[in-house]
C-alpha cells in the first residue's frame, strides 16, 4: 500500500490531495504570493540563512503579513515535521508557497494569508552532477520584466512555466528566458552562468532575473576560492562565444549546460565549481 503523503497548512497536516486554497485566493487569481524551495540533506536546510533572508525580504516588498510568531526558525521547525510527517528518511526537496489570502483586486482578508510546505524525497542523483550536458532551448514568446519586483521568486511565474512547456515540446532540458530588453535573463528553474578565457559571468540583478540562493552563495564563494567572477549584460552572442555555460540554483546546486542553437560547451571549471554547491 502507497504511503500517504501529507501537506503542512499553516502548522496543520492535510492530506496531499486535499484542496487547500479557495477560488477566490490572490494567489490563485493573481500569482499574489512567493515562495522558496529548499533542499535538506542530513537534517540541515543547505543555505538556510541565504532561503529565510530571500523569504521575509519578499514578504517585505510585497507587504505579505501572516499571523501569529512568524520567524525562520518557525518556519524550520515546520519543515522538520513535515519531513518526518512523511517518512522521509534521505534527502529532501522542500517548497514553502505564502499567499496573502482572499479577496479582489482592491479588497481583501488579511487574516486568510498563510502558507503551505510540501516535501518530496530527492534522489541521490541530486547530489552529483549531470554526466551529459544540458541541451537549452530559447523561449522569445514572452519576455521578463525588469522593475522592483522581478528578482522576487514570486508566485507570478508564467513566462517560466510557458517556457518550460516550450523545452518540453521540442525536447529541452530547459530553456534560457530572455528580459524586455532583449538580454539573457535567466533560464526556467536557474540562473545562467558562462565562462570565457577563464573568467566567470552571470547577468547582475538589475537584467531582472530571480535573485537565486545558490547564484548569491556563489558570487561570495567563487572569488575566496580564487575565480574572477563579473556581473554583467548578456546577449546571445555573449554566449555563443563562451567557453562554459552552466545553470544554478537550490536543488541541483549545479549543472553543466553541452549545447545552446547549436554551440557546444566544456564542463572543465564548472565540474570544479560544482564541489562548492554540494
Amino acid at each position: 500500500m502507497a504511503i500517504k503523503g501529507w501537506l503542512n497548512l499553516n502548522g496543520n497536516f492535510v492530506e496531499e490531495k486535499t484542496p487547500v486554497i479557495r477560488a477566490d485566493n490572490r494567489a490563485f487569481r493573481y500569482g499574489d504570493g512567493l515562495f522558496e524551495t529548499m533542499k535538506v540533506v542530513v537534517g540541515s536546510i543547505r543555505l538556510k540563512e541565504l532561503h529565510f533572508e530571500r523569504l521575509f525580504k519578499g514578504m517585505e516588498k510585497l507587504e505579505i503579513v501572516l499571523q501569529g510568531f512568524i520567524k525562520a526558525d518557525m518556519f524550520e521547525e515546520q519543515i522538520f515535521k513535515t519531513i518526518l510527517k512523511n517518512r522521509i528518511s534521505g534527502p529532501a526537496r522542500v517548497r514553502l508557497t505564502i499567499f496573502r489570502g482572499d479577496g479582489g483586486l482592491y479588497e481583501f482578508n488579511a487574516t486568510s494569508s498563510g502558507y503551505v510546505i510540501q516535501v518530496w524525497t530527492l534522489s541521490s542523483s541530486s547530489m552529483m552532477m549531470n554526466s551529459k550536458g544540458l541541451k537549452l532551448g530559447l523561449y522569445e514568446e514572452g519576455k521578463k520584466a525588469i522593475d522592483g519586483l522581478s528578482n522576487l521568486k514570486s508566485n507570478n511565474y508564467l513566462v517560466y512555466a510557458m517556457g518550460a512547456i516550450h523545452a518540453k515540446k521540442n525536447h529541452y532540458n530547459d530553456c534560457i528566458i530572455l528580459n524586455s530588453s532583449g538580454r539573457v535573463c535567466d533560464a526556467t528553474i536557474a540562473n545562467v552562468f558562462y565562462v570565457k578565457e577563464g573568467k566567470i559571468f552571470t547577468p547582475p540583478l538589475s537584467e531582472g532575473c530571480v535573485a537565486g540562493v545558490m547564484r548569491n552563495y556563489l558570487l561570495t564563494r567563487l572569488p575566496e576560492q580564487g575565480y574572477e567572477v563579473i556581473e554583467k549584460e548578456t546577449s546571445l552572442e555573449d554566449l555563443a562565444n563562451a567557453d562554459e555555460m552552466f545553470l544554478t540554483n537550490a536543488i541541483s546546486g549545479l549543472r553543466w549546460v553541452g549545447e545552446f542553437k547549436g554551440k557546444k560547451y566544456d564542463s572543465a571549471i564548472g565540474s570544479k565549481i560544482f564541489q562548492l554547491t554540494i
